[in-house]
């Protein structure tokens, strides 16, 4: 009777790694919690933009659930391929510098909600989310949900750069920087690295000489040749 594990259950495929399922298990339950936020913050925000966003948003995430939980359950890969998320900002307009604002504090009603928060508590989870894709990624075992895995990667990335993109045209996020002279000097303080590594030559030992001794020549009884071990 051969009791050897059974790898195959009907069509699903156990190549799982115990690692593997806890990571998973956490990618799958941050991405439905995501989805949740998605959907409890949708009936107060007043900005059509990012109401817009958020829509987009949800219904790729959707997509990217279903596809990993499919790869997932069966180990084979899913209905479509993995698709490429594109945002609607434009990268090349971020406002720098800082002006005066009052102190943020947590809100106390749900009167106090506004598209401000919103999109920062979509930031958060889109950071949060990207992170715990990339630790799961580098070493899923299955090949269908590493692929699954690190294909959503860039997606959730972008996603995140978008609500980054919005709050800060709106002043939301609000970016600071450095003196110019302290940029210019972290920016110099690295060097081009070299392609070929200098591996130091190992220093060759002195070749090792033998005594000769001449083939007319006896060995004295008070040679090192017929000394017994006991003698030293």
């Amino acid at each position: 009777m051969n009791n050897a594990p059974n790898m195959h259950v009907g069509t699903v495929k156990r190549n799982h790694s115990g690692h593997e399922m806890f990571d998973i298990h956490e990618v799958l339950s941050v991405t439905m919690s995501t989805l949740d936020q998605y959907t409890m913050s949708r009936q107060y925000v007043k900005s059509p933009e990012l109401l817009t966003i958020l829509d987009r948003q949800y219904q790729f995430l959707t997509d990217e659930y279903n596809m990993l939980v499919q790869a997932f359950s069966t180990g084979e890969d899913p209905a479509h391929g993995t698709q490429r998320y594109q945002m609607t900002q434009h990268n090349d307009t971020i406002v720098y510098g800082m002006k005066p604002s009052q102190p943020k504090k947590p809100i106390h009603s749900m009167l106090e909600v506004k598209d401000e928060g919103i999109s920062g508590h979509m930031l958060i989870m889109l950071k949060t989310l990207a992170g715990i894709r990339t630790v799961a990624a580098t070493e899923a075992t299955n090949p269908v949900v590493r692929r699954v895995l690190a294909d959503s990667i860039p997606n959730c990335i972008e996603m995140a750069y978008e609500i980054f993109l919005y709050q800060n045209k709106n002043h939301f996020y609000q970016v600071p920087q450095l003196a110019e002279q302290d940029m210019v000097q972290m920016q110099n303080s690295f060097g081009q690295a070299t392609n070929q590594p200098q591996v130091p030559r190992q220093p060759q030992a002195p070749p090792q000489t033998s005594k000769v001794i001449p083939i007319n020549q006896t060995p004295s009884p008070s040679s090192p040749m017929y000394q017994s071990p006991q003698s030293h």
